[in-house]
């Protein structure tokens, strides 16, 4: 009987999330927009995710490193957050030096049951071997400039579906191997759904900090990547990972060690989750 009721919940969410999935964030003109009606879904919880940590101390510049960037940018867009977005919870996978292993963060943000994962990380580049008088020789690569906006990538599809079949069902009875049998069509039409819909909100979130950060602040991008990033895919909620700068190039270093850039790297972001809050909240 509760298997049946299941089943039953099971096809009408689907027929729901798949109708949602057929809408079209860029596709609404400004005239829509302001015949949109609530949706009834509200953005509650933000993970903010500073990467690195510890003795991993990630990309490293001529005078900082990857881990007490990302840091100060998660502090900072913690406060912003608070601030400019008072109604939604912010959440953060670590506050110290500490690291935080990469399923631990996953689990920080399906755990509080985030609606959206925010991981802030530093690129760089390796360095390029160049042969001098007949010897080959290290040199660094500080070429690299800008943003990178990162989603997961299709080849960790089974890795998501399982983050996806620990944190989708909250009843304990439903959680159960004996409840739920997630080889029934059914079901995976449900597992289906959610995933397509976290991927595509996961693509229209980093289209819209990637336009941010180029057409407002016009720093260089080389815009948005699928990659298969295991904090990204073991996150049971739309997710993006912001490469905030090449801290490798000294240029990009100083603006990254910056309050200025900080200030506005933060600023940019509030921007982004204003609007993806938004249009989310409202559909036509």
């Amino acid at each position: 009987m509760k298997n049946k009721a299941f089943k039953t919940i099971i096809y009408s969410t689907s027929l729901f999330l798949l109708s949602l999935s057929l809408f079209s964030f860029k596709a609404v003109p400004d005239s829509a927009k302001r015949d949109s009606t609530p949706t009834g879904y509200k953005l509650r919880t933000i993970v903010v995710d500073a990467g690195h940590g510890g003795k991993r101390l990630g990309a490293n510049g001529a005078y900082s490193v990857e881990k007490n960037v990302t840091l100060a940018l998660a502090f900072k867009l913690q406060k912003a957050i608070q601030k400019e977005v008072p109604d939604v919870n912010v959440v953060m996978t670590r506050t110290t030096d500490d690291d935080i292993l990469w399923q631990k963060r996953s689990d920080i943000a399906n755990e509080a049951k985030g609606d959206l994962f925010i991981s802030l990380h530093c690129n760089s580049l390796s360095d390029k071997v160049v042969t001098v008088n007949g010897r080959r020789r290290r040199i660094p690569d500080q070429s690299g400039r800008g943003v990178l906006l990162l989603v997961y990538g299709f080849h960790r599809d089974k890795e998501e579906a399982a983050a996806l079949r620990e944190n989708l069902f909250e009843d304990k009875d439903v959680k159960g191997a004996d409840a739920v049998d997630f080889n029934d069509p059914t079901q995976m039409i449900l597992l289906n759904a959610f995933k397509n819909k976290y991927r595509k909100r996961s693509i229209h979130f980093a289209d819209i900090i990637n336009d941010e950060f180029k057409d407002t602040d016009g720093r260089p991008s080389e815009g948005v990547r699928e990659q298969g990033i295991l904090v990204l895919c073991h996150s049971a909620m739309p997710a993006v990972l912001v490469e905030t700068g090449y801290i490798n190039n000294p240029k990009d270093e100083e603006y990254l060690n910056s309050d200025e850039g900080q200030n506005e790297i933060v600023a940019t972001l509030i921007r982004s989750i204003k609007t993806y809050k938004a249009e989310v909240e409202m559909v036509n």
